[in-house]
């Protein structure tokens, strides 16, 4: 059988008809994109003024190292907060041992949203503060425990923020907020260090990373947040987030932007920090990245933290309301954004 020819002039009519429903196709498919990239962000709300609060009541006990009185009246006023805004709180509890072989009492705490579900990520910050102020200009006070507003204290007031409104808005997937204990006991910076490499910090990530709370405990991915309330905080891309977690990065940063954050969460490379999110990431494989004021070409030594890093200087003086802005509504966009 043979195939009609069809006239020159039909064919072009049929090809350009052909190619024009194609383009305005490709157009409209192009437009939809564009919209749905330019849809706003959903973000349900945040606040600064109560995020602040939370960071207060914390350092209001004091110095929250472990095994002081300070510690224990801090860990039961987290405790009845997250009960407050969650039904389902886990507390993890036992000792560690610490670099000087002290046996160190720890508690953390963990609130779960939607708990029967594994299309879930975590968000956690330490609750302890540092039992040394060994990088104080003041060589006297080295041996000072430090109220660790940022240093501590400032993720969790964030959190603290985010479990309220969590409790007012369910979130569409699970969620668990974990505060993490025992995290800032290292060494002293000047005391004499030997060839046990050990790892001294993050003890209470070391041990719910390798002993969850729940049984085949599974997340999708974890943001860690260390060091959130100074003003005027940059956010780096941490390299060992980088190395673990490049698209979590990249989907935080990108919110932040969207958000009108990008002088807080710039596209820069910071350096690889040995934080908790490093002994999740190697224990337990989820993704885990950190949100970490780090200082690029600073002058603080060689660590690239923040000035009061450390320091007797960690107080309260050193909170920004809008930083805690800044970081809170940067995470609930995050959660507001999956499905």
């Amino acid at each position: 059988m043979k195939i009609p020819r069809l006239p020159v002039i039909l064919i072009l009519a049929v090809l350009i008809s052909v190619s024009c429903n194609n383009a305005n196709h490709k157009q409209n498919a192009g437009n939809e994109e564009k919209q749905k990239q330019e849809e706003p962000l959903k973000i349900p709300p945040f606040n600064s003024d109560s995020a602040y609060s939370y960071v207060k009541a914390q350092v209001d006990f004091g110095p929250r190292v472990n095994n002081s009185p300070a510690h224990e009246k801090c860990a039961v006023y987290l405790t009845k907060k997250l009960k407050q805004y969650c039904q389902d709180v886990t507390v993890q509890k036992g000792q560690v041992k610490a670099f000087n072989g002290t046996m160190l009492n720890f508690k953390n705490l963990i609130a779960s949203y939607n708990p029967g579900t594994n299309n879930r990520i975590f968000l956690c910050s330490h609750w302890d503060s540092r039992p040394f102020a060994d990088h104080d200009p003041d060589v006297k006070k080295h041996n000072t425990p430090i109220d660790g507003a940022n240093d501590g204290a400032s993720g969790v007031g964030v959190l603290l923020e985010i479990a309220r409104q969590l409790s007012l808005s369910k979130p569409a997937i699970g969620v668990d907020i974990i505060f993490l204990d025992a995290e800032d006991y290292g060494p002293p910076e000047d005391q004499k260090r030997n060839e046990d490499t050990t790892d001294w910090w993050g003890l209470g990530s070391q041990f719910w990373a390798k002993t969850p709370h729940k049984a085949n405990y599974f997340a999708r991915y974890g943001i860690l947040l260390d060091m959130v309330g100074a003003s005027h905080a940059t956010f780096l891309e941490e390299k060992f987030s980088m190395q673990y977690a490049p698209a979590v990065v990249r989907n935080v940063w990108n919110i932040a932007g969207k958000l009108g954050y990008s002088d807080y969460f710039p596209y820069e490379e910071g350096g690889y920090i040995t934080d908790d999110h490093l002994y999740i990431n190697r224990s337990l494989n989820i993704p885990t990245i950190d949100i970490i004021h780090l200082i690029k070409n600073s002058n603080t030594e060689e660590t690239g933290f923040y000035p009061y890093w450390h320091t007797t200087s960690d107080n309260m003086k050193s909170i920004d309301k809008t930083t805690l802005e800044v970081v809170g509504k940067t995470l609930m966009a995050v959660i507001a954004s999956e499905k």
